[in-house]
């Protein structure tokens, strides 16, 4: 009931909005398995990766093996980094020489030829197929909120905060 009320006094406050971020997603074929399949090297790529694109690490990477689950995912590792802006992950498969990637951000661009080089040159990819999205088209560019609209219960009532029914 709040949240409904709010919305429609607030909405009028959206004058503009605008692009939130970026998602390249990269599939990588033909690489070499042991490269693939090397944790300490797929956690040195995370570790350097956003730095090199402009971004700003937040949790160390977490690199995980994960065995056979099925005829179509033979295993492999998967690799993330949580980042300021987003995040950066990928799935290897080694013993089919594929890697998928994502990087997500919220700049408004990524140089595209820059991070398709680093992963092709990081496993020895033959070829990768790239898929640009733009996100959050309809992003709004100021709140459309007041500070205080998330406080509920008694930490309104600590800041003073009254809804009123």
């Amino acid at each position: 009931m709040y949240r409904d009320s709010l919305t429609h006094h607030y909405q009028n406050r959206v004058n503009q909005v605008g692009q939130f971020g970026v998602h390249l997603m990269l599939d990588g074929y033909n690489g070499v398995a042991s490269r693939l399949a090397d944790q300490l090297h797929i956690k040195k790529l995370l570790e350097r990766l956003p730095e090199k694109l402009g971004m700003h690490k937040i949790t160390e990477p977490l690199v995980v093996e994960v065995g056979p689950q099925n005829k179509k995912d033979p295993g492999g590792i998967s690799g993330f980094v949580m980042i300021a802006e987003s995040h950066i992950s990928f799935h290897t498969f080694p013993l089919r020489g594929f890697v998928s990637a994502d990087i997500y951000t919220c700049q408004n661009e990524l140089d595209i030829d820059v991070i398709s080089a680093e992963f092709k040159g990081a496993f020895k990819l033959q070829s990768i197929d790239k898929h640009y999205v733009q996100r959050g088209l309809r992003y709004p560019q100021d709140n459309i909120y007041p500070d205080d609209s998330c406080l509920t219960g008694t930490e309104a009532e600590s800041v003073g905060v009254s809804y009123g029914n």
